[in-house]
């Protein structure tokens, strides 16, 4: 299966984003970016990669000016890196705003997924041998960071509807439906895009 898109994932922590993700990715034979945007950004703006794997999230609003000239320069430099990504071709970009930075471009679909409290919990638990309790701390505490980067950094909301194109709930749909969904949707566009042309 080939495509043209690029797509943008924004995700709840423990709704399966990036494993979704993968297997979108998987499907298209196309690369998925993490936290490869990182080590990316870092390589071509020469600040050191330290800093953009502390956990960029939660820079960007200090209390004071004096942090704010470096926050903002990694916030550019993961912008110039999605764009430089987004320019060699198709692939997946999970978080970091993406959807905001490639916001110019046609060939894009920004999906956010979300999944139900509890079963985002019983993920979480699993995966970090953590109780109940604290991974929902954990989760809250993940999206309250998420969130602040997001809407400190864009003109939108995150987890919002109005501020991506497709967003789809993976407690519902499971891992495997969800992925088929984003499929499903790419393939859909792309399809109207091209009879269109044809017209």
């Amino acid at each position: 299966m080939k495509t043209n898109t690029i797509i943008t994932i924004g995700r709840e922590f423990g709704s399966a984003g990036r494993e979704i993700g993968y297997k979108v990715a998987e499907a298209f034979d196309i690369k998925l970016y993490d936290k490869e945007m990182l080590a990316r950004a870092a390589k071509e703006s020469g600040i050191c990669e330290e800093i953009f794997e502390m956990d960029t999230y939660s820079m960007g609003y200090g209390n004071t000016y004096t942090d704010m000239p470096i926050n903002h320069k990694v916030f550019l430099a993961q912008f110039d890196a999605i764009k430089k990504i987004a320019d060699e071709g198709p692939c997946i970009l999970v978080g970091r705003c993406a959807d905001y930075a490639l916001e110019s471009y046609k060939n894009v679909v920004s999906v956010f997924i979300h999944a139900d409290m509890n079963a985002r919990i019983r993920r979480i638990a699993r995966i970090y041998d953590l109780t109940d309790a604290k991974a929902k701390d954990m989760i809250i505490k993940t999206d309250k960071k998420r969130s602040s980067y997001y809407n400190y950094y864009t003109n939108k909301k995150w987890s919002d509807a109005e501020s991506y194109e497709l967003c789809l709930t993976s407690s519902e749909l499971g891992i495997e439906g969800t992925a088929k969904a984003i499929i499903e949707y790419v393939k859909l566009k792309e399809s109207i895009a091209n009879d269109e042309r044809r017209i």
